[in-house]
């Protein structure tokens, strides 16, 4: 344990103290392979509901494991999500709260660089030895600066240092750790991203490996091979996209495309449970599947079409249920039962308390994440989150909380005071978010505006 005291040096320690959990599993130290998906609606999987688009795979991980009704991504956005799910920590204290940008060592835009000393999940992992890999879109921070993934627990990288160049699915170049890989736009982006995870686990397949594959589908650009095309077009009523709005590639069929790219994800997730069951390593990895957010409607997609935000309102960039519930599911054959369904409220930043729970490894004092591994493992007991919290800093500020009894508080234009107005829900009485009651329950408002007001620290990038 002496490694970790000197990486944590700078603060306080949690340590694990219910082993309750920990007797319910494998003897051998599990995998897990953590896959987000990119802008992808809860509405999106056959297991929450989709009946156009096929997700077979997804949907078998569901199946076979667990799937969680109420979990919620990071942020509205993708680098503040990802800084979520990495540190534990939530947007009123995480490091990276926006997409804001900071030049890399190539003079090119990257985001905002997570700042060296901030613990991740994959500091952890290397605490028992793990290999650990992130291939996908990185999204904190570029080439030179303090942010890159090397500095923060993982072993080896491939794909996007940044995530505005993930914008393209035919990109001039990627990076390979701190060397940039010219592609001049010749090459689909995702079939090497893949070709790097599976490459991961076959090297080390011997000794215990975490992999955080965070490949960028089905983010516009609506850009899918004719493979992937080929499946879905002709089969919906298509209104063309003319490229003329954000920046992204005309798309004659956006239906078909985006289909066809949830798809493509869908069949890469089965090439790696395959590749798990080649290496006999199926039984004994845990596997997340999940998205950093709520659905997109751009480069063309409609999300109304597909229904992908499912019965909820809103999408990215917004602070409703549609922008920050993501869909969920975990598979560990050796320890969840099939088929399971829990209502368990959680979020991104539960993950790293979760796998420092199943490490037994301390970790910091000011993450604010839960372990649910007494979720997953039906042993020990299950601490329940007081408040789920945000704070976004596009389209005028928003803030929002929402409590285990389902009453949720939104406030919108928070940089105008003069402007400042607030919503109030409960999404358990009504989940669309159709009906504000804040004149109804004044007092049930109160009580929600002190509790957001306290959840929060200045951050001096990101502030209203």
């Amino acid at each position: 344990m002496k490694r970790i005291y000197t990486l944590l040096s700078t603060a306080a320690l949690v340590c694990p103290v219910a082993v309750e959990a920990q007797e319910a599993v494998s003897t051998d130290t599990p995998n897990v392979v953590y896959i987000m998906a990119d802008d992808l609606g809860i509405g999106d999987l056959g297991c929450y509901g989709q009946r156009q688009i096929k997700t077979p795979n997804i949907d078998e991980i569901a199946h076979n494991g667990m799937k969680f009704m109420q979990h919620y991504s990071g942020s509205t956005v993708s680098a503040p999500s990802r800084c979520a799910l990495l540190t534990g920590k939530h947007m009123g204290h995480a490091a990276i709260r926006g997409n804001a940008k900071v030049n890399g060592s190539d003079g090119l835009p990257y985001e905002t660089p997570l700042p060296e000393g901030e613990i991740t999940v994959a500091n952890l992992f290397k605490q028992r030895d793990y290999a650990t890999a992130c291939v996908g879109k990185w999204g904190l921070g570029g080439p030179g600066t303090e942010g890159m993934p090397n500095k923060h627990g993982f072993d080896y990288f491939y794909g996007y240092l940044g995530q505005g160049f993930a914008h393209n699915y035919y990109p001039e170049f990627l990076h390979e750790n701190d060397r940039k890989i010219m592609l001049n736009g010749k090459a689909y982006s995702h079939d090497l991203i893949l070709e790097k995870a599976l490459a991961f686990i076959d090297q080390h397949a011997d000794e215990p490996f975490f992999l955080y594959f965070s490949p960028t589908l089905p983010h516009a650009d609506l850009d899918a091979v004719q493979e992937a095309m080929d499946e879905y077009e002709g089969d919906f009523c298509e209104t063309p996209f003319d490229g003329k709005t954000g920046g992204y590639k005309v798309q004659p069929s956006p239906r078909a495309a985006y289909a066809a790219m949830v798809t493509y994800l869908d069949k890469s997730v089965g090439l790696i449970m395959q590749k798990l069951k080649e290496y006999g390593l199926y039984d004994n990895t845990i596997v997340v599947f999940t998205s950093d957010n709520g659905v997109h409607a751009e480069g063309g997609h409609d999300p109304y079409y597909f229904d992908s935000n499912g019965p909820f309102r809103g999408q990215k960039r917004d602070l409703y249920e549609g922008g920050v519930r993501t869909p969920f599911v975990v598979q560990w054959p050796s320890v969840i039962p099939e088929g399971t369904v829990t209502a368990h409220l959680s979020a991104f930043w539960d993950f790293l308390p979760t796998m420092g729970e199943l490490l037994d490894i301390c970790i910091p004092d000011d993450v604010d994440g839960l372990s649910y591994l007494p979720t997953l493992t039906g042993k020990g007991e299950q601490r329940q989150h007081g408040s789920i919290y945000y704070e976004f800093f596009e389209f005028g500020g928003k803030q929002s909380i929402l409590t285990p009894d389902g009453w949720k508080l939104i406030r919108l234009e928070v940089s105008k005071p003069e402007k400042t107005y607030e919503e109030l829900y409960n999404i358990y009485t009504d989940p669309g978010e159709t009906t504000n009651v804040i004149k109804q329950y004044p007092e049930t408002a109160t009580r929600l505006r002190k509790l957001m007001d306290s959840q929060r620290a200045e951050n001096e990038r990101f502030h209203f």
